[in-house]
């Protein structure tokens, strides 16, 4: 039997199938803080860059508006390294959201 490859189809010749846009997915544990005193975009940026420097960590994102920060993470951090790395960017760590 000849295989052939449609090349409208979503699928990759491995037997895959979706796009290049969803390779940003991450896979790992999600974990939701809540952070005080974040006001604006700068903010934001201080915190992710600080908790991306974790161990482990594979995304952060820091939302002012609501004071949120979701990390994800190839295995669960310690909420102390976490609450360490907040404090450096200058912010509170409230705890687990």
């Amino acid at each position: 039997m000849t295989s052939q490859t449609n090349s409208t189809s979503c699928c990759t010749p491995a037997g895959t199938c979706g796009s290049a846009t969803q390779a940003d997915v991450q896979v790992g544990i999600t974990t939701v803080y809540k952070v005080t005193g974040m006001t604006c975009g700068h903010c934001e940026g201080s915190i992710s860059q600080e908790v991306s420097a974790l161990a482990g960590v594979t995304s952060v994102k820091a939302v002012a508006a609501t004071g949120l920060v979701t990390v994800t993470s190839a295995g669960p951090l310690d909420d102390e390294a976490v609450r360490a790395a907040v404090d450096e960017a200058g912010y509170e760590l409230a705890g687990r959201a």
